[in-house]
């Protein structure tokens, strides 16, 4: 099993680096056609889905023979990836909307498209660098202020990672963003964001509670209601209808594989 972990971009024109990753991932296509191979499996998945994905993968490995290679971004890159022709065999993302954006450019195949899994949305203070007050909630705006004065609110990028997505609506709902929005530093995906705050490099982050059970150096500050933000729901789909691709996402709701996720954090929606 190998993991691979990509920058995120936001949604926009086309950029000359967008022109350069499309022939990148044609030049992939040519050399690395990992659908053509049955012992070879490719899965771009949403960077919050790291450590479940590694640990499912070994196990359909070790069931299967099968390799399974690991693509893990935000996952408005993978979409885009996947439009420009980067070879993939499942796609799993963080929101419905940009599996919608998939499936509307006939990205995925539609047949197969599942709601995954489930998760919540914390807000979280370094545990290297104790909280500047102690009585730290969203229900304290003056403390949340104090806490963000000199290190910066860690988020994903809140226009197209879902993450940041997801907590700049639950600020927004809240009342906070407007008082907040100054102090916010924007990261490629979720991970990011968690890695600035574990660091203590970032005051406070928003994060999903996934992201916190296996991160001992963050604390979690306060969580999101949940009718603060839409529900987070991971779709996934094959790209395609070969069996292989079928195979894994039935893996994907096999007893083995939800124990994986309700242990990271998870809440499993596929029966």
């Amino acid at each position: 099993m190998q993991s691979q972990h990509q920058p995120d971009r936001p949604i926009g024109p086309e950029p000359r680096s967008s022109r350069r990753l499309a022939r990148l991932a044609m030049v992939l296509a040519l050399l690395w056609p990992g659908s053509a191979f049955s012992d070879r499996l490719t899965v771009f998945g949403a960077a919050s889905l790291k450590t479940a994905l590694e640990q499912i993968a070994e196990a359909y490995e070790a069931k299967n023979g099968t390799t399974v290679d690991l693509s893990l971004a935000g996952s408005s890159l993978l979409a885009r990836q996947l439009q420009y022709g980067a070879p993939a065999d499942v796609f799993i993302s963080a929101n419905a909307a940009w599996m919608d954006w998939a499936q509307s450019r006939n990205l995925i195949a539609a047949e197969t498209r599942i709601d995954l899994l489930g998760n919540s949305l914390v807000l979280i203070a370094p545990t290297v660098a104790p909280p500047a007050v102690p009585s730290l909630s969203l229900q304290n705006t003056s403390a949340l202020l104090i806490q963000v004065q000199d290190r910066p609110l860690a988020m994903a990028l809140v226009e197209a990672v879902p993450a940041g997505i997801y907590g700049k609506s639950a600020l927004q709902h809240l009342g906070l963003w407007d008082q907040l929005q100054p102090h916010v530093a924007q990261t490629d995906n979720v991970r990011a964001a968690l890695a600035l705050v574990a660091r203590g490099a970032a005051g406070l982050g928003v994060v999903y509670g996934s992201d916190v059970i296996s991160a001992p150096a963050v604390t979690v500050v306060d969580r999101f209601p949940q009718d603060s933000h839409a529900p987070i729901t991971y779709p996934a789909a094959a790209t395609h209808d070969g069996q292989k691709a079928i195979d894994f996402l039935n893996f994907l709701s096999s007893p083995i594989a939800k124990e994986i996720f309700v242990g990271q954090g998870f809440t499993v929606l596929v029966e």
